[in-house]
């Protein structure tokens, strides 16, 4: 019986909570008065998400720091002015795909997404650097304040100084590494829904680091677990083991939102189940287990079973029930008191699924102290198991690297990657999630692999989006990539998945129409619009005199509409349809989604017919007016006829 609380609300625990759900990564633990460990806001990491400038001012308390974590803070919050840039031409049914494959530097990559896509993954699986001396990590100069980074923001980086190699004779071997994906995985979690699962791929370098690391970004609660996975089925490498696993470690946005994840019943599983009765195919588990600790809320699960012959069985142990006939319970004194699976209620309950087999060898004992000649077990049936799956251990021996490689040889590109992870094993992930309409994020791309996991799994069922990401690294070191005529990973990557998506293709005969095996591709570049644009105070006088012309001459009508769809938050992935009205090219996304019109000369009755099929956004070019007279006619004629039209100007 709970006792009131006979006070008021706890407001200072509601703001730790509302802290703690916008802000995981500023929840630590500290000391009270009374000497105990509490739930605490760390206030120095707080002040760094809200200032714009590095904070000063470190405390005693439990938490990850390493050199460089504000300055890698201060990245993840810092607004940069990018776009991303369609590129028609290498991709796979532009107009029509819902796929996205984006070439450029996953950070920026990721905050060009949070207004689209902010809350909307279902999944995000990926396979970073692993730190082991001489993989590439970014390089990311987090040495500047809020305005410098605005400013260099706008400018095109150099790819080469983007990756480094992170070699252990440096002395920030780790800090790095960690000051790498620390912003990421900040950006990354704000993408996830809900219910949206994080799984990333790592080795023993690194393992501990990350775990402290999710830890902190996604909350210490939201950890799902960590799997082991056999890499390599053979290895003499290393120096005192031969290394032959990686793990993957899987986080939640909210773990409450979350379903218990099942593995499908295979015919290797199915085959355990040999004993039939009339409700049909069972195996049996002891209902005795070593394992148990008695210790450890088993104060029920102590007591006599009554066996076929007329004896009593129990596990092993010091002290026993007196009552042995009606099979009393009574609590384990010590650990040496074993305890069944069971409470003694679900005991009484379920006693029909006990099945009890006589052995020399049983583990149970007599009311007398001797060897039991019977021991218990429960049953399960075959048709649960199909019906509900099976929880997937946490150790996947089928799952190795060269699986990856097998993959890459169908394609003919298996001379170009070096580790890459098998498409079985996302899909595993994926089906784990049981959602087959997600949207899956991967924004350490590689070998795409992702990509063709996705594809595999819409061929069987489903209609799952994928977004990948992948910096243009060059192949200069690859001199088979070099002969094949591919310039960098991100060229690679792309041919793998449209080979992929041929050969699914072949293999469905194209019986699923609405299978989706293409791919719009947009490339990071600087923003579309010229200095003058973010600085308007520094414009000069002769521009003052008419409407000023913000576009770069170089960006294409497309180029400007995909700007708007990411200031707009409006899907990248949405059908574009291009139709000319009054002469003009208008560019429609998902019908009536958006409504674009960038040429020169806009008339009133290019204006008309547009507001007269009421989209619910309308962008012009400030340059194509004319003059103010004739914008302040667009704004009347859509008040007029769609004033639900929300209509902006570049």
């Amino acid at each position: 019986m709970t006792k009131p609380k006979m006070h008021t609300p706890d407001l200072v625990a509601q703001n730790i909570e509302w802290v703690a759900a916008r802000f995981p990564g500023c929840i630590t633990e500290s000391r009270s008065e009374k000497g105990e460990v509490v739930r605490a806001v760390d206030f120095d990491l707080l002040r760094q998400e809200l200032s714009k400038e590095i904070v000063e001012g470190p405390q005693e308390r439990y938490h990850l720091n390493w050199p460089g974590k504000r300055e890698a803070l201060l990245a993840a919050n810092a607004p940069i002015a990018k776009t991303l840039r369609p590129c028609r031409e290498e991709s796979v049914d532009f107009d029509t795909t819902r796929n996205l494959f984006i070439e450029g530097d996953n950070l920026d990559a990721l905050k060009l997404l949070q207004e689209t896509y902010l809350n909307s993954i279902k999944m995000i699986y990926i396979d970073p650097p692993y730190n082991t001396g001489g993989d590439l990590v970014y390089h990311d100069d987090f040495a500047a304040s809020h305005a410098e980074f605005l400013e260099r923001s706008r400018q095109v980086d150099d790819l080469g100084t983007r990756l480094v190699a992170n070699t252990d004779a440096n002395g920030r071997f780790h800090s790095d590494w960690l000051s790498m994906m620390y912003p990421r995985l900040r950006l990354a979690r704000a993408l996830l829904r809900s219910d949206g699962i994080a799984f990333i791929s790592i080795g023993d370098q690194e393992l501990s680091g990350l775990r402290q690391l999710c830890g902190e970004v996604f909350g210490e609660g939201n950890f799902l677990g960590c799997v082991a996975r056999v890499a390599k089925k053979t290895s003499n490498k290393g120096t005192h083991f031969a290394p032959s696993k990686d793990y993957v470690l899987a986080y939640a946005r909210d773990v409450a939102a979350v379903l218990p994840f099942m593995d499908a019943v295979d015919e290797a599983y199915t085959a355990k189940f040999k004993d039939t009765d009339k409700r049909g195919q069972y195996a049996t588990v002891g209902l005795y287990q070593a394992a148990l600790d008695p210790m450890r809320g088993c104060s029920n699960q102590r007591y006599w079973i009554a066996c076929p012959d007329g004896t009593f069985a129990i596990p092993p142990g010091d002290h026993f029930p007196e009552r042995v006939q009606d099979a009393s319970n009574r609590p384990p004194e010590s650990r040496n008191d074993k305890v069944w699976r069971w409470s003694f209620q679900s005991y009484l309950q379920k006693k029909d699924l006990l099945v009890f087999k006589q052995t020399p060898r049983s583990p149970l004992v007599t009311p007398d102290g001797k060897p039991s000649q019977w021991n218990v077990y429960t049953k399960y049936y075959l048709a649960d198991r199909l019906s509900d799956g099976v929880r997937p251990r946490d150790f996947l021996e089928d799952l190795t690297n060269d699986l990856g490689t097998a993959a890459l040889k169908r394609h003919g590109l298996d001379d170009f990657f070096d580790f890459a992870k098998p498409p079985e094993l996302i899909r595993r992930f994926a089906e784990w999630l049981s959602d087959d309409d997600g949207i899956v994020l991967d924004f350490f791309a590689g070998s795409a692999t992702t990509a063709e996991a996705v594809f595999q799994l819409n061929a069987i069922n489903g209609s799952r989006r994928w977004i990948l990401v992948q910096l243009p690294e060059p192949t200069d070191g690859n001199a088979a990539a070099v002969q094949a005529g591919f310039k960098s990973l991100a060229e690679i990557a792309r041919e793998r998945v449209r080979r992929s998506g041929v050969a699914i293709s072949k293999e469905r005969l194209l019986t699923s129409p609405k299978l989706d095996l293409g791919f719009r591709v947009l490339k990071i570049d600087s923003s579309n619009m010229k200095d003058v644009y973010y600085r308007p105070d520094e414009a000069s006088a002769e521009l003052l005199g008419g409407h000023v012309d913000n576009i770069k001459e170089d960006r294409s009508d497309e180029d400007l509409l995909f700007q708007v769809l990411l200031d707009w938050g409006v899907d990248l992935s949405l059908p574009i349809k291009k139709e000319t009205i009054s002469g003009k090219p208008v560019y429609f996304v998902d019908e009536n989604a958006l409504a674009a019109c960038f040429a020169a000369g806009i008339d009133e009755a290019l204006v008309k017919a547009l507001a007269a099929r009421k989209p619910l956004r309308a962008v012009f070019r400030d340059a194509g007016y004319g003059g103010d007279d004739v914008k302040i006619n667009v704004e009347q004629i859509f008040k007029q006829l769609s004033p639900g039209t929300e209509v902006k100007t570049l």
